[in-house]
């Protein structure tokens, strides 16, 4: 009989090295790239950002989109930095006549064919009231953005499954088969739908059903933030699930604060599984990132292609060595890899 000392070190080494070889591990999350940039108290922007988009330009410069500031924007010659603030998307308020009007939310810029597209959301906090406008430029640069108004809108006196859902965190896929441009979007109420673009991309195309692609039914914990990419036939359906904001106020109960999920499946509308392959329809959803060290509630994700020939994952995060404010989120990223047609995230 072996000693229960001497068995006891053996089975936490082998324990610990099955932990460590698992790619899918916690213990295995990278740090985000520690990027530069405008640090400016009380200014989005730079290294201050909620809900990035970033979208190479014209110039071959970076630029990123984050939510208030009217759509902030800045610009970096690579994802590091340096960030610097250059201005907003819209020059007033939205011309989408509801409240919240003057603070947009969550844009996500793309480009399709010579023009980008930004659509942002507008809505205040607990409400169903909202809409996603649209704004566009040939450029990327302030001033040179046409704002023409909402694309959708929620609320209770809207059609299915407008008066059902929340109309916030817009993602634009173009499936490059067909052409076809959809709208991901969706936040509490019933989470994540997609709907078909018209041709000008600025409005709905009813002949083409909306689909629900994800929803949390247990607790009040909303999944939002949709983003879809695609590698190597497998679409990927990345969400923002938990408590997303106010954490200087209210600390949430540990794990309940935000945190990445990610589903895949053959069509860029579902269904879409998790590693376990539960549905995301029915509480699915793998967490590929979330709190860890000094990086809490990450969330607000969006995949960037072929940077440096390799996909990356951006995201927010509060750096707990600032504070927990909402002000002092940071801009961070990490790259992609694949296994086993799963992604994983890497420094």
């Amino acid at each position: 009989m072996f000693a229960l000392t001497t068995i006891w070190p053996l089975v936490i080494a082998i324990a610990s090295a099955l932990t460590t070889s698992n790619p899918f591990s916690q213990s295995n999350w990278p740090l985000p790239h520690n990027i530069t940039g405008t640090d400016t108290p009380g200014q989005w922007g730079g290294v201050h950002l909620h809900d990035p988009s970033i979208v190479q330009g014209p110039d071959g410069a970076y630029y990123s989109f984050s939510t208030h500031g009217l759509v902030s924007i800045s610009r970096a010659v690579s994802l590091d930095g340096y960030w610097e603030h250059i201005g907003s998307v819209l020059t007033r308020q939205s011309i989408i006549d509801l409240p919240g009007r003057n603070d947009t939310w969550a844009p996500d810029v793309s480009k399709i064919g010579n023009t980008y597209y930004c659509y942002y959301s507008i809505s205040t906090f607990g409400s169903q009231n909202s809409a996603i406008g649209l704004a566009t430029s040939q450029t990327l640069l302030p001033g040179s953005w046409t704002d023409h108004g909402a694309v959708l809108e929620s609320g209770k006196d809207k059609r299915y499954p407008l008066n059902a859902t929340n109309g916030i965190d817009a993602n634009i896929f173009v499936d490059e088969k067909s052409g076809e441009v959809f709208l991901n979007y969706g936040s509490f109420w019933s989470d994540i739908w997609q709907f078909k673009l018209l041709k000008d991309l600025k409005g709905l195309d009813w002949s083409w059903p909306p689909k629900q692609l994800s929803f949390e039914p247990k607790g009040t914990n909303p999944e939002e933030g949709a983003s879809i990419s695609e590698n190597k036939g497998w679409y990927y359906l990345w969400v923002s699930h938990g408590v997303c904001c106010g954490f200087n106020t209210t600390l949430p109960v540990k794990g309940e604060e935000y945190e990445i999920l990610v589903g895949r499946s053959k069509t860029h509308y579902g269904p879409f599984v998790d590693r376990e392959g539960k549905d995301m329809k029915n509480g699915g959803g793998s967490v590929v990132y979330g709190s860890h060290e000094y990086v809490y509630g990450p969330g607000g994700q969006g995949v960037l292609k072929n940077y440096n020939g390799r996909d990356v994952l951006y995201f927010h995060y509060v750096p707990t060595y600032v504070s927990y404010i909402d002000e002092d989120k940071r801009l961070g990223w990490d790259y992609i890899e694949y296994v086993d047609g799963w992604p994983v995230l890497v420094y």
